[in-house]
This record gives structure tokens, sequence and C-alpha cells, in this order.
């Protein structure tokens, strides 16, 4: 009976091994394609927001940060303007001599009542203002561009108008006080009626930019609360008391501390108000702020270190404006 031996051939020594098939290697090369692409997607979803943001943060570095270093450094060294390199040490004493100055009390002082007298009563009025363009108007679109005019305008263009509406003899402020037998005010030499001046240009200024801040904020508000109130029997103001402030009490803690630091930094208006075109501020310093007292003693007085302890000193009482809002904005939040 014959036997059948089913054997496996050897391999041939030095033959080439069975390869795959086209298709599977075509797979194989899309899948590390496929691989290849999902990582640098990842990179790209990784990195890519760092590299947008990277520009602001160059720029900040060279403009912002160094400079705010420099100044930190310069504030504790006696240097000169016109030999910023030549530093000598002495500590702490130009914030020391600052603090002894009664022009930099002065300077704080009118600082406080110019930024009060100009910041209470913008905000006001651009409540007001907002809550009258929340209402459905004729030419809303252009009553809200309007109200960005202001702001748009120069600072030396709004400041020579102002000059010249409260001028002494000549100004149509005291003209028309002359008409209602009130006797024209001194508004560049007196103290009080100078920074009344310098704040309605701010007034002016700010009060239209703010208005559409509270204008946004109102915008935002349920339409469902106002008819929930106006079932219940209240009318327009009651509405507004009970209902627009409590909701928009985040945003006016937001404007109360723009404007705070804003004033704190003023510096343009009163510059340019000055009929001597100074930095004192007026012939008794009767409305020079702390940004004119910075600029008097590092550009007209040429003392470096000294305005650098200045400036320094303005952020410090800035850091404090920003912890006062932090402290006041969590207990309103815990109160809510």
């Amino acid at each position: 009976m014959a036997t059948r031996n089913d054997t496996a051939a050897l391999p041939v020594k030095g033959g080439a091994a069975p390869g795959r098939p086209p298709e599977d290697a075509a797979a194989e090369k899309e899948r590390r394609r496929r691989d290849r692409l999902s990582r640098r997607w990842q990179r790209d979803i990784r990195w890519s927001p760092y590299a947008f943001v990277s520009p602001f943060f160059l720029l900040f570095i060279a403009f912002g940060l160094f400079p705010l270093i420099y100044t930190g450094w310069a504030s504790l060294h006696q240097v000169e303007l016109t030999a910023p390199t030549d530093m000598n040490w002495v500590g702490l004493r130009n914030y020391t001599r600052i603090f002894d100055d009664d022009f930099f009390w002065n300077a704080a002082k009118n600082t406080l009542t110019i930024g009060i007298i100009s910041t209470v009563p913008q905000l006001l009025m651009a409540m007001g203002i907002a809550h009258i363009l929340n209402y459905k108007l004729r030419a809303s679109t252009f009553f809200r561009v309007a109200m960005l005019a202001p702001y748009a305008t120069s600072i030396a263009a709004a400041s020579l108008v102002f000059v010249l509406l409260f001028g002494r003899d000549y100004g149509m402020i005291n003209w028309a006080l002359d008409a209602v037998g009130i006797n024209p005010v001194d508004w560049q030499n007196d103290k009080w009626p100078s920074q009344i001046a310098v704040s309605s240009i701010i007034i002016w200024r700010w009060t239209g930019y703010n208005a559409l801040i509270y204008l946004a904020a109102m915008q935002a508000i349920p339409h469902d609360l106002y008819e929930s109130a106006a079932l219940d029997g209240a009318n327009r103001w009651q509405q507004f008391i009970h209902v627009t402030l409590p909701a928009l009490r985040p945003t006016i803690l937001f404007t109360c501390v723009v404007s705070t630091i804003g004033a704190s930094q003023v510096f343009g208006e009163p510059l340019l108000f000055d009929a001597n075109k100074g930095t004192s501020g007026g012939a008794e310093h009767q409305f020079q702020t702390l940004g004119l007292y910075l600029y008097e003693q590092g550009w007209v007085a040429q003392h470096l270190g000294r305005a650098s302890a200045i400036a320094w000193t303005m952020f410090l009482i800035l850091i404090v404006i920003g912890i006062v809002n932090y402290v006041i904005s969590r207990r309103l939040r815990a109160s809510s």
C-alpha cells in the first residue's frame, strides 16, 4: 500500500521571505501618516495659544515690565535726567523726602478733590443717559455713536475749548453768569473754581464712555424681570431702583474703580488748562495733580530718582485701590 508523505518544503537559503500584501502596507503607511498629523495637531492645539498671545507679552516686557523695574531701581538712587547712568545709592531717601514735601501732599489733595468732583457727577450722568438710551428712541444708533464723540476728541482740542469757555474776561461761562446777576469768576486762579473747571473737562470726555458701558449692561438684563415688576404695579422709577440698579452692581463697581484709577493719573487736562502752560498747576499750585507733580520733578527739575519714587508711590496707591475693589466685590457676591 502506497503511503503519502506530506512534508513542508524547506525554505531556500538566501531566498526572500514572503512580504505583506500591498493592501496592508498601504494601510500601515496611512496609519503612520495619521499618527504624525495627530501629534502635530496636538502640538498645535497646545502651543498655538501661547504663540498668539506672545506678542503682547513681548511688548509688555519691553515697554511695561522693564520700565517698571528700572523705575523702581532708579527710585532708590540719586540720579539726574541729564546723566541717567550716574546713580548714587540713597535707599529710601527719595520716598521720605517726597512724604515731607508739602507740594506732594498738596498735589495728592488736589488729585483727590478733582477725582471726587469729576467721578461722582460723571457716573450719575452716565447712568441717567444710559437709562434713557435703553428705551426705544428714534435714531438711537446716532445717539449712541454721539456718546463716543467726546471720548474720541483730542485732549488738547477739548482743553483749548474749555479754556475759552472758562475765560475770566471773555469766557461764555462768565457771560452766562453775568446775565443772571452773578459776578465773574476767576476760573484759572481761584482754587475751587479751577478744580471745577478741570473736572468739567474730564466729565465731558468720559461721561459718554461710561454711559455706553452701563447701556450694554442694561441690555443684558432679562426683560422678564421688568415684566414681572410691571405686573406687580411698579412704575419706571421703581423698576430702575429695584431691578436695574441691583443688576448693575458689578458694572457700577467696575466703573467706579476704573474712574478712580483714571482720576489718580489726570495729567493732560490740568496741564493744558494752566494759563502759564507750565507744570505747576496754577500760580499757587491750586490744581496741580500727582501726574503734574511727577512731570515737574522729573522733566523740569530733572530729578529722575525723585520722580521715580513718586511714580512708584502712585503705583502702590493703585494697588491699594485694586485690593479694596477685590474686597468689596467679594462681599457683594457673598451678599447676593
